[in-house]
C-alpha cells in the first residue's frame, strides 16, 4: 500500500525555522515530482514547493526565500522553513506524482506560527 507520511510540524514562534520531512512507503515507482502543498483554515490548498526528478525547483512567491526543499533519497524528501510567520500557519501535506501522472499525498501536518 502506497503512503506518504508526513513529519516535523509543531508550534513555533514567528521568526523560528521547522523542517518537515515526508517519506514515502509501498513502492512508488518513477516519482516526477516530489513537493509540498499547505492549507490553511478557510482556504484552498497551495503549492509551496516542488522538486522534479532533473532536480529542478519550484516556490510559492510568498515563501520562497525562506524555503528549501530537498532530498535524501527517492523516497525521502523535506522543507525546511526560516524566518516563519503567523500567515504560515497551515496543514502541510507531501505529495509525489509519477511519469503516468499517479498522485499521491499524506495526511498532513500541522504547523501553526505563533506571533
Amino acid at each position: 500500500q502506497v503512503q506518504l507520511v508526513e513529519s516535523g510540524g509543531g508550534l513555533v514562534q514567528a521568526g523560528g525555522s521547522l523542517m518537515l520531512s515526508c517519506v514515502a512507503s509501498g513502492g512508488i515507482a518513477n516519482m516526477e515530482v516530489r513537493g509540498w502543498y499547505r492549507q490553511a483554515p478557510g482556504k484552498q490548498r497551495e503549492l509551496v514547493a516542488t522538486l522534479t526528478a532533473d532536480g529542478r525547483e519550484t516556490y510559492a512567491a510568498s515563501i520562497e526565500e525562506r524555503t528549501a526543499i530537498s532530498r535524501d533519497n527517492e523516497n525521502v524528501w523535506h522543507l525546511q522553513m526560516m524566518s516563519l510567520k503567523p500567515e504560515d500557519t497551515a496543514v502541510y501535506y507531501c505529495y509525489a506524482r509519477t511519469l503516468w501522472a499517479s498522485e499521491y499525498w499524506g495526511q498532513g501536518t500541522q504547523v501553526t506560527v505563533s506571533s
